[in-house]
């Protein structure tokens, strides 16, 4: 166990450091945006730009690691994505949003690549559950941190900005001090959609419900709450309790979805959902502050971990030598929902205000419920027993696997060789916009 710590601490400093400066980003980059008078609309188009650049950052990252290999792509991407959040202080339209946004997803997703890869690599196959679950207490606690440090900045200057791009270049120095070595690079993770919705069309279409809902909320939480009178600090604070939730609640979710079949708990997760998004709406008209902030912490507690169940689901159901496949698949729905669900969110805000953001969660989750109900109804499944694992994950919420694919998975990867065992899961949701 310590001798696997001792490979992957490098890898996990830096990403600490990196979403650090990416959590406080997604707070610093709404808010200023309204603060330069773009539109509500302006601000989920800047957000669906993030999304189709995540998307073909995933389709582009292999080959580049394979290029450079994973440390020398980690610094060059990190040194860029500092400079992007950079050039953000001198974006005053929506087209240059749009553009660098887009470019932060491209970088974003490939760097995730790299981390999800180094570490899978490097964690044996009798400590993974572990070694992960280290790696991602670690870098979502600084995901769930950073977004306070708005109340330390202005946001109408430019402080805040260097800020994120000085944490993110500290980032670097981990990695370019390292004596471990390397992985070996990856092979290509292929994207199969249509194969699997044929076997697992609940993992797709929640995957793709969930990059719908979750997308605009994460994107536009910090606008909300600002509209529905909140201080700029305590809109950064819905943020926090979004990802404190989700950190609470992931565990006993996953120990519970060993325990049934994974669709009734993603159903459930869903219409939870709704729910808590009706009650953040009585909530914030009756100005409830305190009752806001649980319900959002309910709210990140439940529809975050949607995605887990959704990894889980499909991984019970394909082949183990298919599962670096199938959640890279998975990772492509949710980077789909992603792209188009900040504008219908923006939209909604647009046409019934402040309200209409979580109007809109309500009903998508909603939908996701019904197509749920119809394929348990259509087809019966037995509960995959056994415990579970987190998968190296995102921002925005971690992955679980049934261990039992795991195992089998891990004796496929040795019987493959080094090249297969260092694939990247791919399992950000991010990191979400």
């Amino acid at each position: 166990m310590n001798s696997s710590l001792a490979l992957i601490w490098t890898i996990t400093v830096a990403t600490t450091l990196l979403q650090a400066g990416n959590g406080l980003l997604q707070a610093v980059m709404p808010l200023r945006m309204q603060a330069e008078g773009l539109s509500v609309s302006a601000i989920g188009i800047v957000a669906a730009g993030y999304g189709l650049g995540f998307s073909t950052g995933c389709l582009l990252a292999p080959a580049f690691i394979r290029h450079v290999g994973y440390i020398r792509a980690f610094a060059s991407l990190a040194a860029l994505v500092a400079v992007l959040v950079l050039a953000m202080t001198q974006a005053h339209s929506t087209p240059a949003w749009v553009i660098l946004r887009a470019l932060t997803g491209v970088t974003l997703a490939c760097i995730f690549t790299v981390t999800d890869g180094w570490i899978s690599a490097r964690a044996s196959s009798s400590h993974r559950g572990r070694i992960l679950s280290f790696y991602m207490i670690a870098t979502k606690i600084a995901l769930m941190l950073s977004p306070l440090g708005i109340g330390f900045g202005d946001i109408g200057t430019d402080g805040l900005f260097m800020a994120v791009s000085a944490v993110i270049s500290l980032s670097l120095l981990p990695i370019a001090a390292t004596s471990t070595k390397e992985p070996p690079a990856p092979v290509g993770v292929k994207i199969d959609v249509r194969y699997l919705f044929a076997l697992a069309p609940s993992a797709v279409v929640g995957s793709f419900v969930v990059g719908l809902v979750n997308g605009p909320v994460i994107a536009i939480t910090p606008v909300f709450g600002v509209s529905i009178g909140l201080s700029q600090e305590r809109a950064a604070a819905l943020l926090f309790a979004l990802q404190a939730g989700s950190l609470v609640l992931q565990w006993p979710l996953g120990w519970l979805s060993d325990r049934a079949d994974r669709r009734y708990i993603i159903a459930g997760l869903a219409a939870g959902t709704s729910l808590i998004s009706m009650l953040i709406l009585f909530a914030s008209a009756h100005g409830a502050q305190d009752m806001i902030l649980w319900s959002f912490a309910a709210w990140g507690g439940l529809a975050l971990c949607i995605y887990s169940v959704c990894v889980a689901h499909a991984c019970d159901i394909v082949e183990p030598g298919r599962i670096v496949s199938t959640v890279g698949t998975l990772l492509f729905a949710w980077a789909a929902g992603v792209t188009v669900g900040p504008l219908f969110g923006a939209v909604a805000m647009e046409l019934l205000g402040p309200d209409g953001l979580f109007i809109y969660a309500a009903a998508a989750s909603l939908g996701l419920v019904v197509f749920i109900i119809l394929r348990i109804v259509r087809v019966q499944r037995a509960p995959v027993m056994g415990g579970f694992v987190v998968a190296s994950t995102n921002s925005a919420a971690p992955t679980v696997v049934a261990r039992t694919e795991v195992a089998a998975s891990d004796q496929a990867e040795d019987s493959a060789g080094p090249d297969q065992n260092s694939t990247s899961a791919v399992t950000r949701e991010e990191t979400s916009s």
